[in-house]
C-alpha cells in the first residue's frame, strides 16, 4: 500500500509537524507499506523532527507569501504551477491513499485531480473563530466559505481531532481520530524546581501576552519562580513580547527561548505547564507535558484543552481569557506541592488512552489496510 502525505513544510517546530512525523514513522515500519511525504516549500531545510529513512520525501519547490491571503494576486498566480507539479507527481507515484494537512491550493483541487484513490483532509486547528467570522463576513468571503464546504464534500473523509469540531462542518463525511503519544517517558518531573514551562509557535493565537501579564501578578507575590517559553516565531513579534517582559520588570523571571529538540528534558526540569492560547484543537503539547508528569494550567479555550485535561484531576481549566484567574491558578499550583503530585500521578495515567497502537488502528482501518491486526 502506498500512502502519500501532503503538507507545506517539515522544518518548523509545531504540533502538526510532530504528529505527522509520529504517524509516518509508525507506518513506514509496517509490512507492505510505502510512505511518501510531499512538501512544497521545504527549502532544502532539515526536518525539525527525526523521520525514518524508509519514508520518501519529495518537494515541488513552490513558495507562497505567508503574510498574504492565498487568494492574493502574488499567491494565486502560483496555483496553476502547483496544480501541474502536484498532479504530475501523484500520477507518477500512484498512491492508494492521499492525506493532506495543507490549506493551500492543493486543498481545493486535490479531490479533482486523482481517480480511484482514498482522499483524506486532516484538520489540526479549531474552527471556532472561523465559524464566528463566517456568521458576519462579507459576501466575497462568504463565497470562499461556501467553496470550502463544496470542496470538503468531495473528500472521502474529513478527519477531525474532537467531536466538538463536527458542528462546524457542512458535510457528512467527518470522522474523529485524536492524536497519539509516541511513548510514555521512563522518568518524570520531580515537581520541585521553581520553574514553569510553556511551548509552541510564538504567534498571537498562543496568547503569550496574557501569560506575561499573568506572570506579573504572580511575580508581585512570588519572585522566586520563573517560566520558560520554548518556540519560534516572527522576529518582530518575538521582540514585541520581549519588550513587554522588560517593561513589566520580568526579564529575570520570564524567558522566551528558541524551540528545542530537548523539550522532554525541559519539561522534566519544570514543575507544571501553562497554556494561554486563544484557541486550540487538540494540543499535543498537553499530552506530552502530562506524559512527563507535569500538572496543567490552561485557559478553557475553544475547543481543545477540555478534551485532554480533567479539571481538578490532572490540571486546572481557567475561564477563557481571564488573566487574573490564570495568575491565581499559577499561584495556587506554586503553593500546593501536594496538588502538583496528585495531578501529576493522575495525568500520567490519563494520557495512556492516547497510545499509538489504539489511535493508529483507527487510521489503518480507515485506509483499508489488509494486514490490520485487531
Amino acid at each position: 500500500m502506498k500512502i502519500a502525505y501532503i503538507t507545506d513544510q517539515l522544518y518548523l517546530h509545531g504540533g502538526a509537524e510532530r504528529v505527522l512525523t509520529n504517524k509516518v514513522n509508525y507506518l513506514a515500519n509496517l509490512e507492505d507499506m510505502t510512505i511518501f511525504i510531499i512538501t512544497n516549500e521545504q527549502k532544502k531545510n532539515k526536518f525539525c523532527y527525526d523521520i525514518d529513512s524508509k519514508v520518501k520525501h519529495l518537494d515541488i519547490n513552490l513558495i507562497y507569501k505567508r503574510d498574504r491571503s492565498y487568494f492574493s494576486i502574488l499567491n494565486i498566480v502560483k496555483a496553476p504551477i502547483h496544480f501541474y507539479k502536484l498532479k504530475s507527481l501523484l500520477n507518477k507515484i500512484k498512491p492508494d491513499v492521499i492525506i493532506t494537512l495543507s490549506s493551500q491550493y492543493d486543498y481545493y483541487f486535490l479531490p479533482f485531480i486523482v481517480n480511484k484513490t482514498l482522499i483524506i483532509k486532516e484538520f489540526h486547528s479549531s474552527r471556532h473563530y472561523y465559524q464566528q467570522d463566517r456568521a458576519n463576513c462579507s459576501k466575497l468571503k462568504g463565497f470562499v466559505y461556501k467553496l470550502n464546504d463544496f470542496v470538503e464534500r468531495k473528500y472521502t473523509y474529513n478527519v477531525l481531532l474532537t467531536d466538538d469540531e463536527k458542528k462546524y462542518f457542512k458535510s457528512n463525511n467527518t470522522i474523529v481520530i485524536p492524536n497519539f503519544l509516541i511513548d510514555i517517558p521512563k522518568s518524570f518531573s520531580s515537581l520541585t524546581n521553581k520553574k514553569a514551562i510553556s511551548a509552541g509557535r510564538i504567534a498571537p493565537v498562543k496568547g503569550f501576552e496574557n501569560l506575561i501579564i499573568a506572570w506579573k501578578i504572580v511575580f508581585e507575590k512570588n519572585k522566586e519562580w520563573i517560566i520558560e517559553v520554548y518556540g519560534n516565531g516572527e522576529k518582530k513579534y518575538v521582540e514585541k513580547l520581549n519588550n513587554l517582559i522588560i517593561s513589566l520588570g520580568l526579564d529575570n523571571n520570564f524567558f522566551i527561548k528558541e524551540a528545542t529538540h530537548q523539550i522532554e528534558q525541559k519539561m522534566q526540569e519544570a514543575s507544571f505547564y501553562v497554556m494561554s492560547s486563544l484557541t486550540e484543537c487538540f494540543p499535543m503539547v498537553l499530552l506530552e507535558s502530562m506524559s512527563n508528569g507535569l500538572p496543567i494550567i490552561s485557559f478553557n479555550c475553544p475547543n481543545g484543552p477540555k478534551n485532554i485535561v480533567s479539571h481538578n484531576n490532572d490540571g486546572l481549566l481557567i475561564e477563557d481569557g481571564n488573566v487574573e484567574k490564570l495568575a491565581l491558578a499559577i499561584l495556587n499550583m506554586i503553593e500546593n506541592e501536594e496538588m502538583r503530585k496528585n495531578f501529576s500521578k493522575n495525568g500520567t495515567l490519563n494520557v495512556k488512552r492516547y497510545n499509538k497502537q489504539t489511535i493508529m488502528k483507527k487510521w489503518l482501518h480507515l485506509f483499508g489496510y489488509k494486514n490490520l491486526i485487531l
